[in-house]
């Protein structure tokens, strides 16, 4: 006899992300020689963060995997603690109840279901900009605003967004005519939105754009990713 992959029978499609979570944890954490049934209750983060970025690199199909800055932003998430160091979580384990059964501060969902709606929209309409480096995706509103708050009028970036499952924000700076800046975030934008009209095509109406941070102009940036036909009309 021979143990076989780990399989989760649903009923309904909502049953879904939590059987992908239920499925990678045993792929990732099980031991070979286990007894049935039996995987680990708590992993290190290091492991963890391991996972994920595999995860991410397969599901999306790109060579342009996770970075350190995007471990500590999940780090800080899945936790709930933005105190500690990038060092500090090193030494920390993960819990199966933190991976997708306790609820994110503030959300209606897990740290799972959030990671897997950012996979689902990569995947699907994100991958070519990911894989330029285009998007920033995994950090904080509020680092963005660290970031942005000394830039010049019309500096931007784009983030995965805390607030929906598989949605993208726009971060910009605008600047008063007395030096005074202020970050506004626009409506994130859905895997639904980006199939009517794509992220760099909307990147290119939006006059307020300028700058991708820390200061490449936006057509250059995101000049291929618009759509041809403005290319031809100028």
């Amino acid at each position: 006899q021979v143990l076989s992959l780990p399989i989760v029978v649903i009923v309904h499609g909502n049953q879904d992300n939590n059987a992908k979570a239920t499925v990678l944890w045993d792929n990732a954490f099980s031991e070979i020689d286990r007894v049935p049934f039996v995987v680990a209750e708590r992993v290190p983060w290091e492991k963890m963060c391991d996972t994920l970025n595999l995860k991410f690199m397969a599901e999306v199909q790109t060579t342009k995997g996770l970075l350190k800055e995007h471990y500590f932003f999940l780090a800080q998430k899945i936790f709930n603690d933005h105190s500690a160091s990038l060092e500090d979580f090193q030494s920390r384990s993960v819990s199966w109840a933190q991976f997708n059964k306790e609820i994110l501060p503030g959300r209606g969902f897990t740290f799972w279901q959030w990671f897997d709606g950012v996979l689902d929209l990569t995947k699907r309409c994100l991958k070519s900009y990911w894989s330029d480096r285009l998007i920033i995706g995994f950090i904080s509103k509020q680092y963005v605003c660290k970031l942005l708050s000394t830039e010049p009028d019309g500096t931007f970036l784009l983030r995965f967004s805390d607030s929906e499952i598989g949605g993208v924000t726009i971060a910009h700076v605008i600047r008063g005519k007395d030096g005074s800046s202020q970050v506004e975030n626009i409506q994130p934008f859905s895997a639904k939105d980006l199939s009517i009209r794509s992220l760099g095509d909307r990147i290119r109406d939006l006059g307020q754009l300028r700058n991708l941070y820390p200061n490449t102009p936006k057509d250059q940036a995101f000049g291929s990713h618009y759509n041809s036909e403005w290319w031809e009309q100028r």
